[in-house]
């Protein structure tokens, strides 16, 4: 069922309930108010005919039936009857004797003062009249002509009324449900528009206030997070190929240069020498590509485990060391760490490694005389590890896109890289609920700040 259709249906429930409760309250309060008012006519009548009777001597029974006979205040189909304390009728006008007395109900008037009850069409009122020297036990009767028919006219308006609301109701509520439907209409079919290759278009949010408009506004948001998302792959795709193609086209080159003519041992030695060095670059951007996407989609679980930063720090700059000799790293611990606990963070141990070798690496290579410092330091709740190098430095242009991937300074093209480290760290700190920044000037080195949470 459409929501449209649904709106409208509930609409209709609603309104044709309160329409039917409001109606069936009309209806009855009116009916209890015409019973009460005719039975209070009743009351009257019989008193005033009780009193004429029994109080005024003049007046006998024959008398007062003359009287009443043309007594243009009677009630329609009236009937009057007066029972003594013998229960001997003293007066009587129910002339074909419609209206039924029996002595359990004189009794019971005379327990009860007054009895109210509907013998046919007569409405029927039994009470007790005091007398100077007696008691008297009046039947008053009558048939509301004129209250039945304001009754039976009023029900007869009401059901017209409701029949009326119910059809008012079903087009009201299709006609308002489609007017308010109408944006998510417009989503929708907006939505039908976009496609892989129009991100770009968004969604119209109407007033900018209400729940659809928030949806809209929702929806815009993630298509602007796919549309970024789409133009990194897309950038990523083609910068990741171009990055293989250069070392396939160079060892394709010399391999074909090597199979013109033949070489010399030495020159054989050569080719192969520099096809190892592309191939080894190859496999390193290989491994940093893999752990880049590892990254992008890595297990919080994993990412659970305790270890110890500084342990990780001397193990990453130890085998840098051995691998290059001619770095230098000076590690140095503030004396605001005084207990081990203050150096337990969570995370992979493997990735930290990595990011950690990344920073210090480049601090390194980037640095004339390929020296790092590395302090840490802390502040509670975090450890701050402050990597400082006095190398090319990075300038203020390209600071803002030092962690896209395969993004390279100008100054940094012409040492050998692949822009794919810092992206690679940017990622890890960030999984680690960490933070990373860097403040750099050309030709004044640069200084990279991690700090990572501690486990509390």
């Amino acid at each position: 069922m459409q929501i449209r259709t649904r709106l409208t249906l509930q609409f209709f429930l609603i309104g044709s309930v309160i329409m039917l409760i409001a109606s069936a309250a009309i209806y009855f309060s009116s009916a209890i108010f015409r019973r009460e008012d005719f039975y209070n006519r009743l009351e009257n009548k019989a008193i005033i005919t009780a009193k004429l009777l029994v109080d005024v001597e003049e007046i006998d029974a024959d008398l007062l039936k003359k009287i009443e006979t043309d007594n243009p205040l009677n009630l329609p189909e009236e009937r009057i009857i007066i029972l003594d304390y013998n229960n001997i009728t003293l007066y009587s006008s129910d002339n074909n004797k419609d209206i039924t007395i029996t002595q359990s109900l004189v009794d019971r008037i005379r327990l009860d003062g007054n009895v109210k009850y509907k013998q046919g069409s007569f409405e029927v009122l039994g009470l007790l009249y005091t007398g100077q020297y007696d008691r008297f036990v009046v039947f008053a009767a009558a048939v509301d002509i004129y209250g039945q028919l304001k009754i039976k006219n009023l029900k007869t308006i009401l059901i017209v009324v409701c029949l009326t609301s119910f059809l008012l109701f079903t087009l009201s509520g299709w006609f308002y449900s489609g007017k308010y439907l109408q944006p998510i209409s417009n989503v929708i079919k907006r939505v039908e528009d976009i496609s892989i290759t129009s991100l770009n278009l968004r969604v119209d949010e109407g007033n900018g206030t209400d729940e659809i408009a928030i949806l809209a506004r929702t929806f815009n948001r993630m298509l602007e997070r796919l549309e970024i998302s789409f133009k990194t792959q897309k950038e990523f795709i083609s910068n990741a190929s171009h990055e293989l193609r250069t070392p396939l086209t160079s060892i394709n080159g010399q391999l074909e240069v090597l199979m013109m003519k033949d070489r010399t041992a030495a020159d054989y030695k050569k080719v192969v020498d520099s096809v190892l060095e592309d191939i080894r670059n190859i496999i390193d951007l290989s491994n940093r590509l893999l752990l880049l996407a590892h990254t992008s989609s890595e297990s919080a679980d994993n990412l659970l485990h305790k270890v110890r930063i500084d342990e990780i720090i001397w193990k990453s700059a130890e085998e840098i060391k051995r691998y290059n000799g001619s770095y230098s790293i000076n590690i140095s611990i503030g004396n605001s760490l005084t207990d081990s606990d203050q150096m337990i963070v969570t995370g992979d141990e493997y990735l930290l490694k990595t990011a950690i070798s990344n920073i210090i690496e480049n601090a390194c290579k980037y640095s004339d005389n390929h020296r790092v410092i590395i302090d840490l330091s802390y502040s509670p709740g975090w450890i701050s590890i402050r990597f400082n190098d006095q190398g090319i430095g990075i300038g203020e242009e390209d600071l803002a896109m030092v962690f896209e991937p395969f993004y390279r300074g100008g100054n940094a093209k012409m040492i050998n890289g692949h822009g794919i480290g810092l992206s690679l760290v940017h990622r890890i700190i960030k999984n680690h609920g960490g933070n990373i920044s860097i403040s750099s000037a050309i030709g004044k080195g640069t200084l990279v700040t991690v700090e990572l949470p501690l486990i509390c």
